[in-house]
């Protein structure tokens, strides 16, 4: 019988979120997308809880012009407004006592759940830029 035998795993654990580095990590995030994707969203949203941050983001909504409201129940400026108040998921982050050292979960619609990824880097680690950029994909036309 084989022993067991402990691996680390970049995508369990980590340490709960200290509230002295929550509002520079808003900060770093906010400022990335501000420089990086301006006009491509509406808003960010960044939330924490335990060793995670979580990243949304509002966008604007395409809804056609010859949007029938009969067949959706609600007019096209009611769908916009709802549309618009509803988030985006672009990714989680779990935090490990390091600001620059985060592993990442990008957010996947077909199954309705964050699923671990690999940074742009090729590592299991990145900085938070590097997550937002990486999840932007959903940011794009």
């Amino acid at each position: 019988m084989a022993k067991k035998m402990w691996v680390f795993d970049p995508q369990a654990g980590g340490q709960k979120i200290p509230d002295s580095i929550k509002p520079l990590l808003t900060r770093r995030i906010l400022n990335h997308a501000a420089e990086n994707y301006a006009g491509k969203y509406n808003k960010i949203d960044v939330r924490f809880r335990g060793q995670f941050c979580y990243i949304d983001a509002y966008t604007e909504p395409y809804v056609p012009a010859d949007y029938d409201p009969t067949f959706f129940g609600e007019s096209r400026e009611a769908r916009i407004e709802r549309l618009r108040n509803f988030p985006t998921h672009l990714c989680r982050l779990r935090y490990f006592g390091d600001q620059d050292r985060w592993s990442m979960a990008f957010y996947t619609y077909s199954h309705d759940e964050y699923e671990p990824c690999v940074f742009d880097n090729g590592s299991w680690y990145g900085t938070p830029e590097e997550a937002f950029d990486a999840s932007a994909i959903y940011l794009m036309e």
